[in-house]
């Protein structure tokens, strides 16, 4: 029901004051599996792609917004879990595994996921390491990959700003890639790495930022 009316209400509302710019829609299949793999500059990331995408598109969302108590944490879970978002816990070998099981699931029924490979917004607005869960994801399902390229969403809203600002936002979407030239290589670290990074760099080419060789803050190569 939320995401209906998210959908059909709130993303024309939106799209109408903050007018983002769209580049390569035509690029995310329009049936079968795929995998969105954007940068992470905001909060509201996780807001704008499923905004401009004709598709459902379910994330990775912290455990933390499923966590809460009260009123504010009942409303909490029920929007982020109305929007598909499926919650991981950082840093926690068997959770993020069986949250990535979760996402082979919608990917097997043919739905769209999303990703962050960086693991957690840049703090600096760089683009930074990308974590091996994005690849090891794309050579279990098959799925093909949709490099995604976010710009000026940590402008709208920055890093502890409470409520968005009105700036020009920009998404690309990328052209697919097809990783099936590794199929049955998922449990070899060097292949998972060598995805993992050509993923990343397709969205550096789109997002234009500067790059930095090591994780951001506060991740390690998990598998999420």
């Amino acid at each position: 029901m939320l995401y209906t009316v998210m959908k059909r209400v709130v993303a024309p509302t939106a799209r109408l004051v903050w007018r983002p710019k769209v580049e390569g829609l035509e690029n995310i299949p329009t049936t079968g599996p795929v995998i969105l793999a954007p940068n992470h500059l905001s909060f509201i990331d996780s807001i704008v792609i499923p905004m401009v995408v004709p598709r459902r598109v379910s994330f990775l969302a912290k455990a933390e917004y499923f966590e809460g108590t009260g009123v504010r944490g009942a409303l909490s879970r029920y929007f982020f879990g109305s929007l598909g978002h499926v919650p991981v816990r950082r840093g926690i070998g068997r959770a993020a595994r069986a949250s990535l099981d979760t996402a082979a699931a919608i990917l097997a029924a043919g739905g769209a996921f999303a990703i962050y490979p960086e693991g957690t917004r840049s703090l600096d607005g760089r683009l930074h390491r990308g974590r091996t869960g994005v690849a090891r994801m794309a050579l279990e399902s098959g799925a093909p990959v949709v490099p995604v390229g976010l710009v000026g969403t940590d402008q709208v809203q920055p890093v502890d700003a409470k409520l968005p600002r009105i700036r020009p936002v920009t998404i690309r979407f990328g052209k697919p890639l097809d990783f099936s030239r590794y199929a049955g290589m998922h449990e070899s670290l060097p292949v998972l790495r060598s995805v993992t990074d050509e993923i990343v760099y397709r969205i550096l080419d789109l997002s234009g930022q500067d790059y930095v060789d090591r994780y951001q803050a506060g991740t390690t190569d998990q598998a999420a």
